[in-house]
């Protein structure tokens, strides 16, 4: 550092050390006020009937806690609607990946899409057993809408464009945690926080934050101030900085499915000239905090992700949700009859059943807003919304929504499908098959709409035999996914799907060790085109697949094949024939062993199984592929399907060329190892834009560790995509520009990745980067 910079740092440093500090309540309440008994009244200390609404609804909150070492953390939590479960009034629990444990006092606030209100909950942790925390409730309450409105939350995010801090980087003063990649832009362009703090006597707070802009300003490397603007007057943030100045928030952008994270200490400032440079229309703030940074890091997040918070559609339906603010009014009449000297229960409830008295209440809060707003110098207040009701509005705040063309579904052609484990087969001491059931169907058996055991009807699985779906699992407070071939006939109400433990393979070992009956997953697709026959048994097409197929798998590579096998046999009596060449490591490996002895028993002159053991036969090569083919004496219209290791499959490839037989009638599935493999990913965020044939459609952050795929559906946009893990090549895509690195292996040809096409499910990008969605 130059004897310049040095001096002009440590002007800064004693001009911060110079501010006015507020170190007693006296000071705060004579500034902010005391609450009006009403604010203090309407807390109930379980959950409701309402409360368990809005978290069955809620699909993400921010969560405020301290680890055992006592460093303090604020982040995002969840990813789908009721992703929190409630045991009971008193008692809830949740997954959180880390980092750190949990322990004693929590807090958190829900927030519902398109709803200005949010319920704040605090509690202390009870249990942590892996990544699900089970936390004790003491108390709830609905928090007003101010700062989801001041922020404009819940409107169309603007497109993404480069903000400048109000302090460039280049102004800072040393080098601390507010330099670090990414920080300075992420809150040049945040509106929004979730700020945690603890008091003296084992409670914690975690409040929202919102403003016009820039909810928290950088004054230099390592300081921030956030305006402190007049609300409800509980000013619990206040008062527990007052007794402990440890804090942490997270911050968020709309449009952006990353968070930032920040800690450190704060402290409470009255300073004119501060506070005047934070006014609005002349209107300074009350007061603000000090932020004295400790660590700073932007950071891509799943639960903000899978939430889909800004994509169209998101927002709760009117009536699939209470109005919090009548929601608050309920808990307000609790708290008064069961205040001392408060009116009885029988006569609040008389009072709250009045015909359209919620909607005078959320009539005169409404105006309350507005009100409130202009008086701290929001000039354009929207006079034609309901805050708090939910259903789609325009926003509070008004902001032109970008006209980019972007498609009403968001993009979500293939959603997940969510699923309830019917049973768990043991198949081979390391295979196991699960049977999976559509909820949806399930709800419709109990309501007595469906028959139980009926055929193809809403709840079946339609897909061609020897496709695949991906199954998506939380594991350890994360979305896992993997593609796994159906192994049952297409139609059924079940689908079956089986499972072959990988050493390393973190999704297996989880289906091996932790998946029960009555556990739910999510699935998507199906997927792949290596597939023989028709979606269904009663399809028109049913006759048109080829009169004889050839089939040769190992190890697992046999499970999409015996969904061919089931399927064929099943709606093609006696005009068809099958051959499968299957090799095992041992014959208690033998995976299907007994059904598939039974079917070509069966069905002599239809199926014929030929075994080979590597224990015993030694490892299948070409010689052994080709004594086996040349024995068959196929005929030349024959499909030939092959699924194992590669070594397999280029033996098997080489002897059908050396045979004669075209590549059309050749067909091969190439699988992958289970084990984890990630794309070394950039460390900080990166720009993405998404043209279709030249034409611009939108521009999004890749957050770190984030994919192309899930930073383009977070933000709305129409990508295409199946599987999701890099196995169909659907959302297959032209790399226009930048530099990406994708997962390997995956389906990609060394052709098509030298004509410059990338896998957006698995590429995550290193650079700035444009794709062309429509040249595939």
């Amino acid at each position: 550092m130059t004897c310049e910079n040095k001096t002009t740092s440590d002007v800064r440093e004693n001009r911060l050390s110079a501010l006015r500090r507020l170190t007693t309540a006296d000071e705060v309440e004579s500034t902010v006020g005391l609450p009006a008994s009403a604010v203090m009244l309407k807390q109930i200390s379980t959950l409701d009937e309402g409360c368990r609404t809005v978290l069955a609804r809620c699909p993400v909150a921010a969560f405020g806690y301290r680890d055992s070492d006592g460093t303090s953390r604020t982040t995002f939590i969840g990813g789908t609607p009721g992703f929190v479960r409630v045991h009971s009034p008193t008692r809830i629990s949740f997954s959180l990946p880390g980092p750190g444990d949990p322990y004693g006092p929590v807090s958190f606030f829900f927030l519902l899409p398109g709803v200005g209100e949010i319920l704040r909950v605090n509690g202390s942790v009870a249990a942590r057993k892996g990544a699900e925390t089970t936390v004790d409730i003491a108390e709830a309450y609905v928090h007003c809408a101010q700062a989801v409105l001041r922020s404009r939350l819940w409107e169309p995010p603007a497109p993404a464009e480069p903000v400048a801090p109000a302090t460039p980087a280049a102004e800072f003063a040393g080098d601390g945690p507010l330099r670090r990649p990414g920080v300075a832009e992420f809150l040049a362009a945040a509106p929004f926080l979730a700020l945690s703090t603890w008091d003296a006597s084992g409670g914690s707070d975690t409040s929202p934050r919102g403003d016009r802009q820039e909810v928290a300003r950088i004054l230099d490397g390592r300081t921030l101030v956030v305006p402190d603007r007049k609300g409800n007057k509980r000013a619990d943030t206040l008062h527990n900085l007052l007794r402990d100045d440890r804090l942490s928030f997270a911050a968020l952008v709309p449009g952006r499915t990353g968070v930032l994270h920040v800690r450190g200490r704060g402290a409470i400032t009255d300073d004119p000239a501060l506070l005047e440079t934070m006014a609005l229309r002349g209107m300074p703030p009350h007061l603000a905090l000090l932020i004295d940074v400790e660590h700073a890091e932007v950071t891509g997040s799943d639960a903000v992700a899978r939430s889909r918070l800004w994509t169209p559609g998101a927002h709760v339906g009117r009536g699939t949700v209470p109005d919090l603010m009548a929601l608050a009014g309920e808990h307000l009449a609790a708290g008064s009859a069961a205040a001392e000297g408060g009116p009885p229960a029988f006569l609040l409830k008389a009072v709250g059943a009045i015909p359209g008295l919620p909607r005078l209440l959320r009539l005169v809060m409404n105006r309350a807003y507005r009100s409130g707003l202009r008086k701290e110098g929001y000039e354009d207040v929207n006079e034609n919304v309901e805050p708090g009701a939910g259903g789609r509005r325009r926003g509070f705040l008004r902001r032109r929504p970008a006209d980019d063309g972007r498609p009403a579904d968001g993009g979500t052609a293939n959603p997940l499908r969510e699923v309830r484990i019917a049973e768990v087969r043991r198949e081979t001491p390391s295979t196991v098959t699960l049977v999976l059931e559509d909820l949806v169907r399930e709800d419709l058996v109990q309501a007595g709409l469906v028959r139980e055991g009926a055929g193809a009807n809403p709840g079946s699985f339609d897909f061609r035999p020897g496709q695949f779906f991906t199954l998506v699992a939380d594991i350890d407070g994360r979305p896992v996914r993997r593609a796994y071939s159906a192994s049952s006939a297409p139609g059924s109400a079940r689908l079956e799907v089986t499972v072959k433990h990988v050493e390393g393979g973190r999704f297996s070992t989880h289906v091996h060790r932790s998946l029960r009956v009555g556990d739910r997953l999510a699935v998507r697709g199906p997927s792949g085109s290596f597939h023989a026959g028709p979606q269904c048994p009663d399809a028109p097409d049913a006759t048109d697949a080829p009169d004889e197929i050839v089939l040769v798998a190992a190890g697992s590579g046999v499970t999409p094949m015996m969904s061919m096998i089931r399927a064929r046999l099943a709606v093609r009596p006696g005009r068809d024939r099958i051959a499968l060449l299957y090799s095992s490591r041992s014959a208690d490996e033998i995976i299907f062993a007994d059904e598939l002895h039974r079917l070509a028993k069966d069905n002599p002159g239809r199926l014929s199984v030929t075994h080979v053991l590597t224990s015993r036969d030694g490892r299948l090569d070409a010689d052994g592929v080709r004594r086996w083919v040349t024995g068959l004496s196929p005929a030349r219209d024959a499909h030939y399907y092959t699924c194992g290791p590669g070594p397999l499959m280029d033996a098997v490839q080489l002897v059908l060329t050396e045979l004669g037989v075209p590549d059309e009638l050749v067909h091969q599935e190439h699988y992958t190892s289970g084990a984890d493999t990630r794309a070394v990913a950039a460390t900080v965020p990166q720009e993405m834009t998404v043209e279709e044939d030249g034409r611009p459609v939108g521009t999004v952050v890749v957050e770190p560790g984030q994919t192309l795929l899930d930073a383009g559906l977070a933000a709305g946009l129409p990508m295409p995509y199946s599987c999701t893990v890099g196995n169909c090549g659907d959302c297959m895509v032209r790399l226009r520009g930048g530099e990406v690195t994708q997962n390997e292996p995956n389906c990609l040809t060394p052709q098509q990745k030298a004509d410059g096409y990338v896998l957006t499910c698995v590429g995550c990008p290193l650079s700035k980067v444009t794709l062309d969605i429509a040249d595939q």
